[in-house]
């Protein structure tokens, strides 16, 4: 039965999209692989084979079960939820909102991923995601010339990063208003290369970083 596998104590590198989106969400709630599967009432075994093996496929019970121990929904470990805007489901019946101190915005502003960038142009203003970084305090991503996202250079922008929370219809957002340029210096260049977080997603040759030093930083946060 696949359940009694035993745990080989060393933890492998996820091989299918549900083992990248189950070992995603444990991380991101800080829980070991044996916490997880003491929550879901299974073997460790089990959850480390559903983790790395390319080609699963646990039945509902065991899918809702992992959910349930994850604060998620099954349509999120599935990747049903892939193509469609965060947010769908039901507001909390009593929702709590609450502003973030600077601290508490610099602290989730700097755990990175995709933001977005509102650019004023001559057709009004248009925002974009990016994939950025935070170095020494600002705000980094690299685009190309000609982009939306280059015409943020020279102005005055905003930018903007939430993490929404399905499951229990809570996050947080965080808001950044500053000034913003293109990173021209050598070496400037070359260090920020070197602490991106990540590469753009869009992929291709961008190697225009702008950097956007925050002038105000504020953030909101919604619990049930």
């Amino acid at each position: 039965m696949v359940e009694q596998v035993e745990p080989s104590g060393v933890e492998g590198h996820p091989k299918s999209d549900l083992g990248r989106r189950l070992t995603r969400r444990r991380e991101e709630l800080g829980l070991s692989r044996g916490e997880t599967a003491e929550r879901a009432g299974m073997a460790p075994g089990y959850l480390q084979y559903l983790e790395e093996q390319p080609a699963t496929a646990p039945g509902m019970s065991a899918l809702l079960r992992l959910a349930g121990a994850l604060h998620t929904t099954v349509r999120d470990l599935t990747g049903g939820a892939v193509d469609l805007p965060p947010g769908p489901g039901r507001a909390s019946p009593h929702p709590e909102f609450t502003e973030l101190s600077t601290q508490e915005c610099r602290t989730l502003l700097a755990t990175h991923g995709v933001g977005r960038v509102a650019v004023p142009t001559v057709s009004g203003p248009v925002i974009v995601p990016v994939n950025y970084s935070v170095v020494e305090g600002a705000v980094v991503f690299r685009t190309a010339d000609g982009t939306t996202p280059a015409q943020a250079a020279g102005c005055h922008v905003a930018f903007e990063v939430d993490r929404i929370d399905e499951a229990f219809s809570q996050g947080w957002s965080v808001l950044v208003r500053g000034h913003a340029r293109t990173v021209t210096d050598p070496d400037d260049v070359r260090r920020l290369t070197e602490r991106a977080y990540s590469l753009p997603w869009a992929g291709g040759e961008r190697d225009v970083w702008v950097r956007i030093d925050p002038l105000a930083l504020t953030g909101r946060r919604i619990t049930a």
